[in-house]
Parts: C-alpha cells; structure tokens; sequence
C-alpha cells in the first residue's frame, strides 16, 4: 500500500537502475480481498498506474518497469505507458485471456507487440487454462511467439530471440 513515485523510494528505484534490475508492480484491480467487507483493507488507488508508474518510468528511463496485469479498469492507462515509455512492460497475468478486452488485444497485436509479457498468475490462473484461452485470441503467430517467449528473453537478457528455439 504505497505509491512508487513517492519520493522516499527514489534511492531504491536508483540502485535497482544502476544493477539492471526490473521491478514488477501490481496493476489494477486486486484478486485479494475481492468481495469481501472493505476489500479486506486493500486501496485500489496503489494500483492505478497513472500518476506513479508513469512517474516512476519518467524519472528512471533505464529502469526496466513490469506493471504486471492488464490493469483493469485502467488498462487504457498501462497502454499509453507502454506505447510512450520504452522502459515500461505490460505482463497479462492474472487475467484470463477470455477477458482481455478488445483494446488490448488490438494494441498487444500491434504498436506495443514487443512490450507485452506472459504471465498466467499460477494457481488462480493454470497456465493451461492461460494458454488454451490465448490460443483462441486474434493473435499474428509472430506477435503470440513474442508475447510468450522473445519479448521476456530480450527483456532478461537472455539470449537472442531471433536464434532461439
């Protein structure tokens, strides 16, 4: 329950650049607490990724970001980031892909192809389940090879995503 772009975690957001380590924040709507009395305690508004993502990936351009989940109900907003930030990564996890709204499928497919990530969010989501369900997506083969492997390779710095098998 903190906002990334509060000034008292700058130092740490430094370090983590400085060692080419990538940080991961959770985005949107939480599966903890949902339907429950008060949500059990959790504030939506640490999810949102505009004004601290946006902040964050802004003030620390070589920071790789993951906002992990597609965001809802701001996926618009995770978008914009990822179209306008090189620095920040969209991961699908923890959301069915029979969700996914048009838009981000539209986007996922196109103009941030190489900034999306997979990620099922295992043992809510099976990665079978994921899998099957992205299968049935309006996904180009080469974009659905990038979102489930390359575009995490290149991220990682694994190894070339061209060469590998």
């Amino acid at each position: 329950m903190f906002f990334a772009n509060q000034e008292r975690f700058y130092p740490l957001w430094e370090r983590a650049a400085a060692r080419g380590l990538i940080v991961l924040f959770h985005t949107g709507m939480l599966g903890a607490g949902a339907g429950t009395p008060g949500g059990m305690g959790y504030k939506l508004k640490y999810t949102r990724p505009i004004p601290a993502l946006d902040d964050v990936a802004a003030d620390f351009p070589t920071l790789q970001i993951i906002g992990a989940h597609p965001s809802w109900p701001w996926q618009e907003e995770s978008l914009a980031i990822a179209r306008h930030k090189a620095n920040f990564w969209i991961d699908l996890s923890g959301w069915a892909p029979k969700y996914f709204s048009s838009e981000l499928v539209r986007y996922a497919n196109s103009i941030i192809q190489d900034k999306v990530l997979f990620g099922s969010d295992w043992p809510v989501l099976a990665p079978e389940r994921w899998l099957k369900e992205f299968a049935e997506l309006p996904i180009k083969d080469d974009v659905r090879r990038k979102i489930l492997r390359d575009n995490a390779m290149r991220l990682l710095g694994l190894s070339s995503a061209e060469g590998a098998s």
